[in-house]
């Protein structure tokens, strides 16, 4: 077993180091936008990054639909994410690029893409290895819920909130 988790980091860290310095611009680059029509009802990958290079990426349980995380992709990570199936994410605060799972095991294999209306948001349906997806410890980074019909000062209520995994074992530091 021991040995089947290490061939499987090393096909895992393979694949990354490939996609990391091979992935070719010319086979993965994106159709420039068009008018307002043949965004929306063209064929052609045309994604609107915003003024930071970014698109929104939220990502679905492909079984139960639960989102799982919501976050950002610059176009390499659009791009990594299209050629490896793996997701691949951009960290506003450390500025880099990561694939989902490289620190903590828990991976996200990309069984579906989407993209909305007018090119700027990515949905995918993924299947989540691992016990959660979110950082402190959850299966879902959308654990608490914000009571409707209330005003004043709001009081987060937890749903949903167990922790799946202790992330200071998985990260080795405190959440």
């Amino acid at each position: 077993m021991a040995g089947d988790i290490w061939v499987a980091r090393r096909a895992s860290a393979l694949s990354d180091f490939c996609a990391r310095f091979f992935l070719s611009d010319e086979t993965s680059s994106f159709a420039p936008r068009g008018s307002i029509d043949e965004v929306e009802e063209g064929r052609a990958l045309a994604p609107k990054f915003d003024a930071d290079g970014l698109v929104i990426c939220v990502a679905t349980d492909a079984r139960s639909g639960d989102v799982l995380m919501v976050a950002h992709m610059n176009a390499e990570a659009l791009r990594q994410t299209i050629a490896t199936g793996q997701a691949w994410y951009f960290s506003r605060s450390r500025r880099t690029l990561w694939r989902k799972g490289e620190s903590s095991g828990h991976a996200q294999r990309v069984v579906e893409m989407r993209i909305d209306c007018d090119q700027d948001a990515v949905w995918i349906k993924v299947e989540q290895e691992g016990a959660g997806a979110c950082h402190t410890g959850r299966r879902s980074c959308f654990y608490r819920a914000v009571p409707l019909g209330k005003s004043g000062a709001m009081t987060l209520e937890f749903r949903d909130g167990e922790r799946t995994f202790d992330p200071k074992a998985v990260y080795g530091k405190k959440k």
